[in-house]
């Protein structure tokens, strides 16, 4: 059964400009040299201000596991963390699975 993986960071207000151009230029290159597994990001705009979002999908624990040691152990990931890491103020992570009716990814 997929499991779903939720991360959301809260993002040092004034500092969103460079977290995105950070992910665009960075670390979005760094996640395309590994399986597919994102869904989508998304960015606060009414309410959830200074939140960047991510939302991934995965086969099962042993997916999701196998694929952020990958991700660990990139040299360029790890370059592009050291550099993002210093604008959260939090991270939250939410592993969920689908409900049984709706759209099933």
């Amino acid at each position: 059964m997929a499991i779903f993986e939720l991360r959301t960071y809260t993002v040092q207000v004034g500092h969103m400009p460079k977290v995105l151009d950070l992910y665009k230029n960075e670390g979005w290159p760094a996640f395309q040299k590994h399986p597919p597994r994102l869904i989508s990001y998304f960015v606060g705009d009414v309410g959830a201000l200074h939140k960047l979002v991510h939302l991934w999908k995965f086969e099962d624990e042993a997916d999701r596991r196998a694929f952020w040691s990958g991700v660990f152990a990139d040299p360029a990931f790890g370059a592009f963390a050291a550099k993002v890491r210093p604008s959260f103020l939090s991270q939250e992570n939410q592993l969920m699975l689908a409900a049984p009716w709706g759209p099933q990814l």
